[in-house]
């Protein structure tokens, strides 16, 4: 078994922190940004990055929105401020399926998130104390609203397109159905249009394993120090998680059953003894223990479980009816996370209503991730449908 006493409390950037290649937009300086909860935020901060040139007339601008644990870096080396290369590096970029040479790309961190954005580890305005426990509930379109104030300040105001996998379709979807005279084409990737009992159910196993950790002392941990901070329930949660994230085939392969140290107790078994998937799956919680916070990890989480294009707006027939531009759906054969048929969903309900829509299957055996994966298969499609719309 690891221990976390070497884990920080936070994974969070700070302030004091090399910024990378991050830019800054702080808006809500005058007049309050109400999520949809009812609170009130001021000061609110999205961090992004750019890449590529906005053109005259700015309609070359294609928006990347990010997965649950990602953030603005999409593209790019390590390096200060990014500890990991970009998580779609072989898709944007000179001459690569989203052409920096001809797109002009925005990825900003979400709301909510913890690499720069305003989030649970950000000072309150006011205090200047961490938001930790007084953040708010926060939903897919509070992230997109935000997103649209980030347009304004950068003078677009119609997106080419709009592409993203997992969340970062849901937040695709709800441009197009919130803004949808602000997007010409849309890339939703491996998400939904509403978040399903089971995928629901997944969250809430994440998220009790890091409320019952002592540790997260109901969400105001930040001053815990090195290994006084949730790490161990944040491990937990993301253990569950990527478990969803892979395929059953992926596992066996790679795993098997086999036990790490059966060689240096013979035959015996210790009830602690670890199989090789379990310490893999120890890995990515320690590791995503170094550059997440965990009230982020609750708060992005529950978002997505509260996404559904349909609430408020008579359903989802209704909800889609509102964006009459092109779409591509991509859906992987082994997610069982957002399964195929969700895609399938999307573009089925688009096609009946006469709308311009395309569906490409990636064949896959990684599951939910093959869209960080077999970016191979992404690519191709991609391009093409950015250069016919």
């Amino acid at each position: 078994m690891t221990t976390h006493a070497d884990l920080p409390a936070t994974g969070a950037w700070g302030p004091g922190d090399h910024p990378g290649r991050r830019r800054f937009l702080t808006f809500a300086t005058d007049h309050g940004f109400a999520v949809e909860s009812g609170t009130v935020l001021h000061d609110v901060v999205v961090a992004y990055e750019t890449w590529g040139k906005l053109n005259e007339d700015g309609s070359n601008a294609v928006l990347v929105c990010h997965a649950w644990t990602g953030d603005s870096h999409a593209s790019g080396a390590a390096g200060r401020g990014h500890p990991a290369p970009g998580w779609w590096d072989e898709v944007i970029g000179p001459g690569l399926a989203i052409d920096t040479d001809r797109w002009f790309v925005v990825c900003p961190n979400v709301l909510g998130g913890c690499q720069g954005s305003t989030g649970p580890a950000s000072a309150m305005p006011g205090d200047g104390r961490p938001y930790g426990s007084r953040f708010p509930v926060i939903t897919i379109r509070d992230m997109v609203r935000c997103q649209a104030r980030l347009a304004d300040h950068l003078g677009i105001e119609r997106w080419h397109a709009v592409t993203g996998g997992s969340m970062g379709g849901m937040q695709v979807l709800e441009w197009a159905v919130m803004y949808p005279e602000r997007v010409m084409s849309i890339v939703p990737i491996a998400t939904c249009m509403q978040a399903t009992a089971q995928q629901i159910a997944w969250g809430v196993i994440g998220r009790r394993a890091i409320r019952l950790d002592p540790a997260w002392q109901g969400g105001d941990y930040y001053e815990s120090g090195v290994g006084g901070g949730p790490s161990e329930g944040l491990g937990v949660a993301r253990m569950v998680a990527q478990v969803t994230f892979r395929s059953d085939n992926v596992f066996t392969d790679r795993f098997g059953r086999e036990l790490v140290d059966r060689a240096t107790v013979g035959d015996t078994f210790g009830l602690w003894q670890e199989f090789e998937v379990e310490q893999y799956l120890e890995h990515h919680g320690d590791k995503l223990a170094r550059r997440f916070d965990a009230n982020s990890y609750l708060v992005i989480g529950k978002a997505m479980d509260l996404h559904d294009i349909a609430r408020g707006r008579g359903g989802v027939t209704q909800a889609l009816d509102r964006f009459a531009g092109a779409s591509l759906e991509i859906g992987i054969s082994s997610d069982m996370l957002y399964p195929e048929y969700q895609q399938r969903a999307i573009h089925q309900a688009r096609i009946e209503r006469g709308f311009d829509s395309e569906f490409v299957r990636i064949e896959s055996p990684h599951g939910h991730d093959a869209f960080l994966i077999n970016l191979n298969q992404i690519c191709e499609p991609m391009a093409k449908f950015l250069d016919r719309v």
